[in-house]
């Protein structure tokens, strides 16, 4: 079990997500400020037990707050404003960790994910990048934790140890390309809310469709480059049996499990009018709840298993998240304190990025984020920090949605290449390598080339809207 501190700081942050909601629907503000005083004393009790990488991001916004307050009057409603969007951040991750806890609870989840990784050589990076897709709008890179844990366990049975590191990896990155492939669009990840906020006059219905062009773009170039470049094996591949099961009727509950929360995401955005990422943390939370109603029960009835889980979900899945809830809410905190001090000084003493061309800055965007990446820089940080420094979309003669593609699209990337993210290091655990090695030597050449695709497509796409 986690320490106490870190018990009761997952209550507070699940208290936190319920304080959020309301002002979703026009509450007043008070809501808010008691969601952020939570998130705070969760922060702190997170912190007694957190490691010395994560203290460092506490220690910067601290530093902030102190530069802040001795520079400038208003101060205070900018840490505020802060806290309000790095709670933000944790309150929605909190919403889809919810759902993620029930999933894996799910037998017959975790059947789909086992049929995905049967499938045979001549299909499976396309099956799994698809399925990590299809996962990872749930489960985040929790996807990449089951469906990577199970790939590993369908080539633990390989004699041949050349051919078993050469399908492991293959199956991994098929997998982490699929989850971040979902990072473009999905209304459901942390890089959608996160632009929303910082691109002015963006709106996911009108950037969704273009977004899913970009998610194509990733997992096709992906299936291309792994069908191009198949590995020279020094024996024969021994045949395998052919997959025989239905598809359609092995990806049926995740199927029907997406069609469920989108479903009801989309009827609750167009019934009251509240944003999309405001109905996903309104939404989300209450599916959990009666997935896990409808799972066998415990001792005790359905009423007794959900309080049970609802306990363990506060007290030990999210108290076991700490130091990704740190992470997580500091890099929003940083973004948005360092950008409110940085504005004056760039527009005083800075170059004038205004006179820039558009395509330069969309271009840039791309290639920034994951370049940021590679030093560390976790990518709520980088646009939240940087985003706000540049001229407003209307400033640069471009649709809000062009920079939303060239943003997700650039988030995407670092998914993929930067050490510094849970799925790298996810990926690298997983396959055996260290977690640089498993960003840029297994996945570079696909991130030069989607970047050089997307790079394309966000500039053919400027000149459509």
């Amino acid at each position: 079990m986690p320490p106490i501190s870190a018990r009761i700081g997952g209550i507070l942050t699940a208290c936190a997500l319920l304080a959020t909601i309301p002002p979703q629907f026009g509450a007043g503000p008070g809501f808010a400020v008691t969601a952020d005083l939570l998130l705070v004393g969760a922060l702190a009790l997170f912190s007694l037990t957190a490691r010395a990488s994560r203290l460092a991001f506490v220690a910067v916004g601290l530093a902030l707050v102190g530069w802040a307050a001795a520079t400038r009057p208003d101060w205070g409603q900018a840490t505020l404003t802060a806290l309000t969007r790095g709670g933000f951040i944790i309150t929605l991750f909190t919403a889809l960790s919810a759902l993620r806890s029930a999933a894996v609870g799910s037998q017959d989840i975790l059947d789909c994910g086992r049929f995905l990784a049967r499938q045979p050589p001549g299909r499976r990076y396309l099956a799994l990048t698809v399925g990590g897709h299809l996962f990872g709008l749930i489960l985040l890179y929790g996807s990449i934790s089951l469906l990577g844990g199970l790939a590993a366990e369908s080539t633990a049975r390989e004699t041949n140890q050349e051919l078993r590191r050469h399908r492991l990896r293959r199956m991994l990155v098929a997998i982490q390309r699929g989850f971040a492939s979902t990072i473009c669009w999905s209304p459901m990840g942390l890089s959608i809310a996160v632009a929303m906020t910082v691109v002015q006059g963006a709106s996911w219905p009108q950037a969704v469709g273009f977004c899913l062009v970009s998610s194509a773009l990733m997992i096709g170039i992906g299936w291309l480059l792994d069908t191009m470049f198949k590995p020279q094996l020094s024996a024969p591949v021994p045949p395998r049996m052919a997959e025989t099961d239905n598809w359609l009727l092995r990806l049926r509950p995740l199927l029907i499990l997406l069609t469920i929360v989108v479903g009801s995401v989309f009827a609750l955005h167009l019934a009251t009018g509240v944003a999309v990422t405001g109905a996903v943390m309104t939404v989300v939370p209450l599916i959990a709840m009666a997935w896990t109603l409808i799972l066998p029960p415990m001792r005790g009835g359905r009423a007794a298993t959900l309080a049970a889980r609802v306990g363990q979900f506060a007290t030990r899945d999210l108290a076991g998240y700490r130091g990704e809830i740190i992470l997580l809410f500091m890099a929003g905190f940083i973004g948005s304190m360092g950008s409110w001090l940085l504005v004056p000084i760039m527009q005083a003493h800075g170059p004038d990025l205004a006179a820039l061309p558009a395509p330069l800055i969309l271009a840039a965007l791309v290639w920034v984020i994951p370049l940021t990446g590679q030093i560390g820089m976790n990518p709520i940080l980088a646009v939240s920090l940087l985003v706000p420094l540049l001229p407003s979309p209307a400033d640069l003669g471009v649709h809000p949605t062009a920079m939303v593609i060239a943003i997700t699209g650039g988030w995407a990337i670092s998914g993929n290449t930067s050490p510094f993210t849970a799925s790298v290091l996810l990926v690298g655990k997983l396959g055996g390598v260290e977690a640089r090695h498993a960003g840029m030597v297994w996945n570079g050449l696909y991130a030069l080339t989607t970047g050089a695709a997307l790079t394309l497509w966000v500039l053919l796409a400027a000149t459509l809207l």
